[in-house]
């Protein structure tokens, strides 16, 4: 059964805290130390045990933590360092999904002018093929080692409900959910209690990451979803709801959505501008922060910016994480100001297209141009707004 057509959100709730409003950001993701991978082979491999891996990996995560700090992040994250990819923690931390590995969350055709293409094949046995099962937490365990270990703002990322549309299979699914519908309320149901959670163990920022929207300015991934009699339109008032709803579950949170176009191994899945998705989504989402993509042509102008509502801060990602070009600070202000002719100055901030690695492939960059890339963020920001 293809996705109604929800009745358009109504305001957002008022929330009992004040909306965060830094004018520095980051998507999230870090890379993750070789030291990090190799012990995750080694837990997988049975030739390490869990404690051990633990004792490393908050290592490696309070490692990141001190980076972030001293290149002067407003915003810290964990890295993401604990999970196999932005997305797998759903998979990971529910039951009823089979054939979710490391493929499961790299799927698709990647492009570079530098690297050179790279298809890769949906995995075959990619389903939900029982009810969802929460047997854990998500993000809990990130959040309170974050909490512990910086002063700064701590944000959490979680993925968008509709991000998971590909795994209900009409062959495979139907035992298990009937209608497609019923599967996605689920899935947002694992989110809005996951968000809930993070509330009361205090989380203030939360953001929902959701490329699959930048998606459908591609004509092949549009005609993806429209062969599963999703159309365009529909699909993204459809996938907004249901953001709607988790953002909706924690008023007393400020949430942000990010809009990439892709990111793995420094390659990238769509080409183009915001203008035929910006409407519905900078209008409709309940979010208080967009972090968009703007690190390259690719990525088009800043024009679709006057849809953003006066409400929406917008954190412009000039910063890119695909190469280890450093951005020059005259550069990133000029861009900056070219913007602030749709959103003003004051709504708006300064950040990267997206993480330096959205899974254990990381991008084609080293630690040290991470250092320096967040700490330009952070010089430049204090420069235009103080």
């Amino acid at each position: 059964m293809p996705p109604g057509q929800p009745p358009l959100p109504g305001p957002r709730p008022p929330s009992v805290r004040s909306v965060i409003r830094h004018h520095s950001d980051h998507v999230g993701s870090l890379l993750r130390p070789p030291e990090l991978l190799e012990a995750r082979q080694a837990l997988a491999a049975g030739r390490l045990a869990a404690p051990a891996f633990k004792a490393l990996e908050d290592e490696a995560v309070a490692g990141a933590i001190a980076l972030q700090e001293e290149a002067g992040c407003e915003v810290v994250t964990d890295g993401e360092l604990r999970r196999e990819s932005f997305q797998s923690e759903l998979a990971a931390a529910v039951g009823g999904i089979e054939g979710a590995g490391l493929d499961a969350w790299l799927w698709g055709s990647w492009h570079s002018d530098e690297l050179g293409d790279r298809a890769l094949p949906r995995p075959p046995g990619l389903a939900v093929v029982a009810p969802l099962r929460r047997q854990r937490s998500l993000a809990a365990e990130e959040f309170t080692f974050l909490r512990c270990h910086t002063t700064r703002t701590p944000k959490v990322t979680l993925p968008s409900p509709s991000l998971f549309a590909n795994l209900w299979d009409p062959e495979r699914s139907t035992a298990a959910y009937p209608s497609f519908d019923r599967f996605m309320e689920d899935v947002a149901g694992v989110l809005v209690d996951e968000v809930r959670e993070l509330a009361r163990l205090g989380a203030t920022y939360i953001q929902l990451d959701a490329p699959q929207y930048p998606l459908l300015i591609d004509p092949a991934w549009r005609s993806f979803y429209e062969a599963r009699g999703w159309p365009g339109e529909s699909w993204l008032r459809y996938g907004v709801d249901l953001d709607n709803s988790v953002i909706d579950a924690a008023p007393g949170v400020t949430f942000g959505v990010h809009l990439c176009r892709g990111n793995q191994g420094s390659r990238w899945l769509v080409s183009g501008g915001y203008e035929e998705v910006a409407q519905p989504i900078f209008g409709m989402v309940h979010a208080h922060r967009l972090l968009l993509e703007y690190d390259d042509p690719r990525s088009g102008g800043f024009e679709p910016l006057r849809f953003v509502p006066e409400d929406k801060q917008v954190i412009l990602g000039l910063v890119t994480t695909k190469s280890g070009r450093q951005e020059r600070d005259d550069e990133l202000e000029a861009r900056v100001m070219q913007a602030a002719r749709f959103v003003g100055l004051e709504r708006l901030g300064l950040g990267t297209q997206c993480g330096f690695s959205s899974s254990v492939v990381g991008n084609a960059v080293t630690v040290e141009d991470e250092r320096a890339k967040l700490s330009t963020i952070s010089r430049v920001a204090a420069r235009i707004w103080g």
